[in-house]
C-alpha cells in the first residue's frame, strides 16, 4: 500500500487521541497505532460493504428509493448504478438472494487530496470477488433470467474515494468506480 500525504490533524474527529502512545497485547509486546492509511483502508472497505448491502436491497425492493445509493457511491459510479437500478425496476426484474463478497484485498492506498476540483483526492482501490452464487434475477412473472452458464463468482476493481476528506476523513468515503476485471473466478464454496 502506498500513501501521499501528511498526517490529519490529530484533532479532527475519529483521528487517534495518542498517536505516538501503544497498546500492549497480551503477550506483553505493544501494538502500534494503525496509521493513516490503515485507518484509510479500514474506512473504504467498510463502505464497500455497505454498498453492496445497499445494492442488494435497492434491486430486491423496488420500493425503496434510489437516493440511498448517494450514502455509498458518488462520481460516475453513482450515476452507473442509478441508471442501472431505473433500468432494471422499469423491465420489472427483481434481484433475489444477495451479493455477498467472497474476497477482498485492498491493492493501493493514495491519500493525495492536493486538488479536490479536479477530483485529486485519497482513494483506496480495492478488488473485490463477488459471490453471486445465491442471486437469480426474475422478470415480473416471476421466471428466472440469469443464464445457466453464468459464473458463481467474478472479480471487480473498485476505487474508493473521499471528496470530503478536509471536512470528514473518516466518514466522507463513496465508491467512485468500478470495472469487471479478466481474472479466474474465486472459490466461493
Amino acid at each position: 500500500m502506498t500513501a501521499c500525504a501528511g498526517d490529519r490533524n490529530s484533532n479532527s474527529p475519529g483521528a487517534p487521541t495518542s498517536p505516538a502512545s501503544s497498546t500492549p497485547d497480551s503477550t506483553g509486546s505493544t501494538t502500534p497505532p494503525p496509521t493513516e492509511t490503515e485507518l484509510a483502508s479500514r474506512a473504504a472497505s467498510e463502505i464497500l460493504r455497505r454498498y453492496y448491502g445497499v445494492r442488494n436491497d435497492l434491486r430486491q425492493d423496488p420500493k425503496l428509493p434510489l437516493t440511498r445509493l448517494g450514502t455509498v457511491a458518488v462520481s460516475g459510479e453513482l450515476t452507473a448504478q442509478r441508471l442501472l437500478v431505473k433500468k432494471e425496476r422499469e423491465a420489472g426484474h427483481r434481484q433475489v438472494g444477495d451479493t455477498k463478497v467472497a474476497q477482498f484485498k485492498v491493492q493501493s492506498v493514495n491519500l493525495d487530496n492536493s486538488d479536490p476540483a479536479s477530483g485529486k483526492v485519497p482513494t483506496v482501490q480495492i478488488d473485490v470477488c463477488a459471490d453471486v452464487s445465491d442471486v437469480d434475477f426474475i422478470d415480473s412473472g416471476g421466471d428466472s433470467i440469469i443464464s445457466s452458464d453464468r459464473p458463481d463468482s467474478g472479480w471487480i476493481r473498485f476505487l474508493v474515494s473521499n471528496y470530503e476528506w478536509d471536512a470528514d476523513p473518516d466518514g466522507g468515503w463513496r465508491v467512485a468506480s468500478s470495472q469487471d476485471l479478466e481474472r479466474e473466478p474465486c472459490d466461493v464454496s
